[in-house]
This record gives C-alpha cells, sequence and structure tokens, in this order.
C-alpha cells in the first residue's frame, strides 16, 4: 500500500501531466489516503480538473478540494451576462428539456434547479454551465424523476457494470429501494469507485445512488 508521501508525489506528479491544468498555484497534502487541494485556480475548469486528477491516482481514499477560484479582471462577468450564456448553453445542449432547468447565479456562481428525466440530462447540464466565461463555480440541484421498479433498475446497472472495461462487477453489489440505489464491495482505486458510481447515476430514473464502496487496492 502506498504511503501518503508516495501519493502526494503521484498527486502532484499527476497535476503537472495534465495538459488542460494550470497547477502552479495548488497545493497538496496527504493524511491517510485522504488528499487536500489548497491554494487557488485562475478558473472554474482548472480547479474541477484538478479534483479529477487527484481521483486518478491510485491509492487515493478521499478528496477535499479547498481550492478557490480567482478569475483574472479580463474573465469577471457581472451575474446577468453569465445567466444569459448559461440560459443559451442549456438550450444548445438539452433542446428538448432545457426549459425543466433554471440556472440561478450569484457572484459568479450557478445554481441549477428543476427536475429531469434522465441522470445524463442532469450532467449535461452541469457541463454545459461549467466552462462559461466568469463562472467560478456550479452547484447542481436538479433531480431526477424514477421512471423504472427497482428490479429493473439493479438488472440494468448490473448489466452495465458487466460490459464495462474499468469496473469489476464481481466485487461490487447492488441494491434498489424505489429509485434509489446503493452500491456496496470493493475496488482497486478511487476511479473505479467513481466509475462504479458514474455507471449507476447513468441508468434510467435513478434518483438517488448511496456509494458505499470501499476503495482496496
Amino acid at each position: 500500500m502506498k504511503s501518503d508521501s508516495e501519493i502526494e508525489r503521484d498527486v502532484r506528479d499527476e497535476l503537472k501531466w495534465d495538459p488542460d491544468l494550470d497547477a502552479d498555484d495548488i497545493a497538496v497534502s496527504v493524511k491517510n489516503g485522504v488528499v487536500t487541494l489548497a491554494g487557488f485556480t485562475k478558473s472554474y475548469p482548472d480547479r474541477w480538473e484538478a479534483e479529477a486528477a487527484a481521483k486518478r491516482v491510485a491509492g487515493v481514499l478521499a478528496i477535499a478540494n479547498d481550492i478557490e477560484v480567482r478569475l483574472p479582471a479580463i474573465d469577471q462577468r457581472p451575474d446577468p451576462d453569465i445567466g444569459r450564456d448559461a440560459v443559451a448553453a442549456l438550450k444548445a445542449q438539452l433542446p428538448l428539456s432545457h426549459d425543466r432547468i433554471k440556472a440561478v447565479v450569484k457572484d459568479g456562481w450557478i445554481t441549477l434547479e428543476g427536475a429531469v428525466e434522465w441522470q445524463y440530462q442532469k450532467s449535461t447540464a452541469e457541463n454545459a454551465v461549467r466552462k462559461l466565461k466568469g463562472v467560478k463555480g456550479v452547484t447542481n440541484v436538479i433531480t431526477v424523476k424514477p421512471s423504472v421498479g427497482p428490479s429493473e433498475l439493479k438488472r440494468k446497472i448490473q448489466d452495465a457494470f458487466k460490459r464495462n472495461a474499468e469496473v469489476d462487477a464481481n466485487r461490487i453489489t447492488v441494491e434498489a429501494n424505489g429509485s434509489g440505489v446503493v452500491l456496496k464491495g470493493s475496488v482497486r482505486s478511487w476511479f473505479e469507485r467513481e466509475e462504479a458510481e458514474r455507471v449507476a447515476w447513468s441508468a434510467p430514473g435513478v434518483t438517488m445512488v448511496d456509494d458505499r464502496i470501499v476503495v482496496s487496492p
């Protein structure tokens, strides 16, 4: 098992390796496998990418993202301008369901509200506004309406795990209660845990995923 110092080194290397990330002002510390990211970035996508990079490192058990977004003066914009761009982006990415989503902007931070039928619509909405100029952060509180029964939901998720090359389906159990899903078992890396959760959220009608999977390299 990796030591904290080895994990810290690998996270730093991964941050530097990512071509889409300016990590010069990001600090990394590790305690008992839990990574804390601090410092600041010049954009929200960089903050998000830094977290994604840390999750890719083997041995990482959890992440506390305390990075602050400090936009350069040239990138700062009034909330109404960001709001108009958010509406346009949602309409472009979700032409059939954008009217079910509301974007609220305050001090450059976007909160997405509303209800959709599929998890991919919730994820797409967040991806659509994340990279807009002037955005300092995104909170996604869009709800997903249930549309299938628990037994069918469980079967769909188990089948998806078996198709996924990144997930060892034999090490994960799925429990479905209504439109909620509980994942249990153990995986080899934080990335595999995230992938299992992503697959579960992709099932139609899922409104909640309780990820109890343990990372055990």
